[in-house]
């Protein structure tokens, strides 16, 4: 029997990616977008699905049920960016971020999870970032958002593995989307005493976006997570040394490590 996935954020980037990847699989993939019937390129059906709309929510997964009768795979993948200032950016976009990045996909596990306890069976995917396992200049509100999610889906793997159901994390460092289009940006004021560092660390931010890995590395790894019969809790996707980083946080002291990020953004380090 062919599994049911359900991607949220499954019209464009990393969750297109997934999508058609596991479609060509021979799995049964829905997804997710806030204005489906703008999308005309799908090869996956696609269910209107806001993740700040709890309603929304039930719905597409109740919808997703009826047709299917079960849910096996869920793939929290819907998410937005976020830059700037931690003093200028508005407080009500940092609420936003944590909306959909973090409140967002709790909604989508607290709707799935009475099908997958009946089925005895299930597995939770959480896509969240490599930028959640530190603090990043001008992004730490997204930093923060994706690192929450990371946290908070070590202690809904423990109270859901007597159901059967597994919950994974996977991180993925910069991959060539158009997740810069739709970030929300604070507005970069000349006068600002954050000027020059800021748009500095703007533009460092798009170029690594745009010489991203390829999406189909993310599908590949969530493919093989998948057919996993005991899949890890954490998962990191991306270039080396993005993956590496991590590893560094741990081992260095943390002025030091600091004084690496800054230096990697370009950034003056007066200490």
């Amino acid at each position: 029997m062919s599994k049911v996935v359900l991607i949220t954020g499954g019209s464009s980037g990393i969750g297109k990616a997934i999508g058609e990847f596991l479609f060509h699989k021979g799995y049964i993939v829905y997804g997710t977008s806030r204005n489906p019937e703008k999308i005309m390129n799908s090869i996956f059906p696609l269910i209107a699905l806001d993740v700040r709309n709890k309603e929304s929510i039930q719905h597409a997964v109740a919808k997703v049920i009826s047709i299917s009768k079960r849910l096996d795979v869920v793939i929290n993948n819907a998410g937005v960016g976020i830059t700037g200032p931690i003093e200028e950016t508005p407080t009500e976009e940092m609420r936003n971020n944590f909306e959909t990045n973090f409140f967002g996909p709790i909604e989508v596990i607290k709707a799935v999870l009475p099908q997958m306890r009946e089925q005895k069976s299930g597995l939770i995917i959480n896509i969240t970032s490599i930028a959640g396992y530190m603090g990043l200049p001008y992004r730490g509100i997204y930093s923060a958002s994706k690192g929450a999610l990371e946290i908070v889906s070590e202690a809904i793997s423990m109270e859901v593995k007597d159901f059967g159901i597994n919950v994974v994390n996977v991180a993925p460092g910069d991959f060539a989307t158009n997740i810069a289009d739709g970030r929300y940006h604070a507005p970069l004021i000349l006068s600002s005493a954050y000027a020059t560092p800021y748009g500095t660390t703007l533009k460092h931010m798009d170029e690594h976006v745009d010489s991203g890995s390829n999406p189909e590395e993310m599908a590949m790894a969530i493919y093989n997570i998948i057919n996993d019969k005991n899949p890890k809790l954490h998962y990191k996707v991306g270039a080396f040394m993005q993956k590496f980083s991590i590893v560094l946080k741990r081992i260095l002291p943390d002025r030091i490590y600091e004084s690496m990020l800054m230096n990697h953004y370009k950034l003056t380090d007066k200490g």
